[in-house]
């Protein structure tokens, strides 16, 4: 096999080369690459919308010595009005990407958000190894909460707790999610194309006679369960990316469905910033999203198009009755 990039990790680095929120803690290097099988497709069909570089208005500042690099925090500068007053929002603990990204999404969501961005690199086993650590999650949202309400005169207090993660980020969710008392404080979770686990034999691909590694995936079909009976919000969105080395997003994808005895349904809509969606699973709060392309840029797409999926994670809808992602052309 050949040596050359990883879609799922370089380029989700590479999302993650922007300029940081404090010149002081410089972006981390790319991590170097791993052996996976590229895919030889260019892709310039679709649009491959991009979300401009920028902070947008309202309050910034970091959380440090909790987790092994600072934890960037934004408050969307939508303050109530009247003085005295308090409004409760949700916070979203994004994993792995360029902090501006997520600004933007939650900046110019219909619901309110208070947003913190952890950034450890771009191997799935930093995020893994970090947030297993649950007296630190509970330190970071505890954190996240007094300054919230300190850096607001009282104004914003955080209530629901919402996690989304890009690519190798997925390695966090799955440390949050093994633990099921933390499991249990999470009301909504976002998995943008990276659900991902290892063959059996490693590296031997299904149509080889390999099988999925599902012990690492049973804590997301755990959660999912509780999705389908309506207790959480769980969206997962998947490309076609085909790694070779380790599972793609979709035979991930394809176990949870089995595993929860539902099925597909095809479909031809377009998603955030000109993405074309394939096919759906919605059931409670449950929602599959399959997407074209097998090329680096349709991977990061999957960040980009975070604002159009958070609706998706509202305390307010479900994926089963929300309507389509799709933008308007």
């Amino acid at each position: 096999m050949m040596r050359l990039f990883a879609f799922l990790l370089v380029l989700g680095a590479a999302a993650c080369h922007a300029r940081p929120l404090a010149e002081s803690n410089p972006a981390p290097a790319p991590p170097a690459p791993r052996a996976q099988n590229p895919s030889p497709m260019v892709e310039t069909t679709r649009r491959h919308e991009r979300v401009p570089q920028g902070q947008p208005p309202g309050v910034v500042f970091r959380i440090d010595s909790v987790l092994p690099r600072p934890v960037d925090v934004f408050i969307p500068d939508k303050l109530p009005v009247s003085a005295g007053t308090t409004e409760e929002r949700t916070l979203l603990v994004h994993v792995f990407s360029a902090a501006y990204v997520p600004m933007h999404a939650v900046a110019n969501a219909q619901d309110r958000y208070v947003l913190a961005v952890v950034n450890l690199g771009g191997s799935s086993s930093a995020y893994e190894r970090a947030l297993s650590d649950t007296a630190a999650w509970n330190t970071l949202i505890q954190r996240v909460r007094d300054e919230t309400v300190a850096r607001t005169q009282g104004r914003v207090r955080v209530g629901r707790v919402v996690v989304s993660a890009f690519s190798a980020g997925y390695g966090g969710v799955r440390a949050l999610l093994s633990n099921e008392r933390t499991a249990a404080t999470i009301d909504g979770v976002l998995l943008l194309d990276g659900l991902h686990t290892s063959y059996i034999p490693e590296r031997t691909v299904l149509a080889e006679g390999g099988a999925l590694d599902t012990l690492k995936l049973v804590p997301f079909l755990r959660y999912a369960r509780r999705a389908v009976a309506g207790e959480v919000r769980f969206v997962i969105t998947h490309s076609e990316i085909f790694p070779g080395t380790f599972a793609s997003t979709t035979e991930t994808a394809d176990w949870i469905i089995a595993a929860l005895g539902l099925a597909r349904t095809p479909v031809l809509e377009w998603g955030p910033g000109g993405m074309q969606q394939l096919s759906a699973v919605r059931r409670g709060g449950l929602a599959i999203l399959g997407f074209a392309g097998n090329t680096g840029p349709d991977h990061i797409d999957h960040l980009h198009g975070l604002g159009g999926f958070l609706p998706l994670l509202s305390a307010s809808a479900s994926p089963a009755s929300t309507p389509s992602t799709r933008s308007n052309r």
